[in-house]
């Protein structure tokens, strides 16, 4: 047995005696229900890590979602479910059928058949399982929303529902900004929910049209907004001042004044 395999077991040994009864008591009432929140979590403090290139933190993040995926199968393991080694030979099996290409004498000539190829043998699986599903039923319903919306532009996109250009993509945009602003003027609460989402998702579509991560570049634009605030605040708490007893111009100015202190990440 290799040292990595005698690790693995050991943390397989790890989670068994948590979940005992004499184990711990907060790991031993949990349930995959209770238990799915932490793994979103440690998900994002994955993704965190990676974003700031830290090697030790993302070593660190990989083994708490290690844990949190093993601890996971452990609770339908202990229901007589599946095991941890169903786990692994399902994965790798779908592996090794989803890349003709790399493990039989398929010949792909380009990404898009690629992706193509992939689509279709995830739809012969279905079908032999007897689970046909639309193809834009495997995305996700519970990723975050614009990473959904552009993933589902992305999807109709393959099949040729696309703007044949930036411009026409940029144009449904201004569409629906004007037809936000004639719910907020004449409409109904819930015709503004729904035309806010209309704008939201037609932004979604640009940055697919721009290669933009739309997702990446709104958790960006906040880090940006979240430093100038904190700048805002240490220049008004030199001058001696207070938000609430500034008029919108003076606080606008301030904003602006942000904008060319030399700044540092919070």
């Amino acid at each position: 047995m290799t040292r990595t395999a005698e690790k693995f077991l050991a943390l397989l040994e790890i989670i068994s005696r948590l979940r005992a009864p004499d184990g711990c008591p907060w790991d031993h009432k949990q349930t995959p229900q209770t238990f799915k929140h932490y793994l979103v979590e440690e998900t994002h403090e994955l993704v965190e890590a990676i974003n700031e290139d830290d090697p030790g933190h993302i070593c660190e993040e990989l083994g708490d979602l290690l844990f949190q995926v093993i601890f996971l199968n452990n609770l339908y393991q202990e229901k007589n479910l599946f095991t941890i080694s169903e786990v692994i030979d399902s994965i790798s099996a779908k592996m090794i059928r989803r890349h003709p290409h790399v493990f039989g004498s398929k010949i792909v000539d380009s990404e898009q058949e690629l992706r193509q190829q992939w689509q279709t043998i995830k739809a012969e699986e279905n079908e032999k399982k007897g689970q046909p599903r639309h193809h834009l039923d495997s995305i996700p319903k519970s990723l975050p929303g614009l990473r959904r919306a552009q993933r589902v532009a992305d999807r109709v996109a393959r099949e040729g529902f696309d703007w044949p250009d930036l411009s026409g993509a940029l144009g449904k945009v201004t569409e629906e900004l004007q037809e936000l602003q004639k719910a907020f003027a004449h409409g109904s609460r819930e015709q503004i929910r729904e035309e806010f989402g209309d704008l939201l998702f037609a932004m979604a579509v640009v940055a697919r049209k721009a290669d933009i991560d739309g997702e990446e570049v709104m958790h960006e634009a906040t880090g940006k907004f979240t430093t100038r605030f904190r700048m805002l605040e240490k220049i008004m708490a030199v001058q001696e001042k207070q938000m609430a007893d500034l008029a919108p111009d003076e606080l606008l100015g301030l904003w602006q004044k942000t904008k060319t202190e030399p700044s540092k990440s919070p």
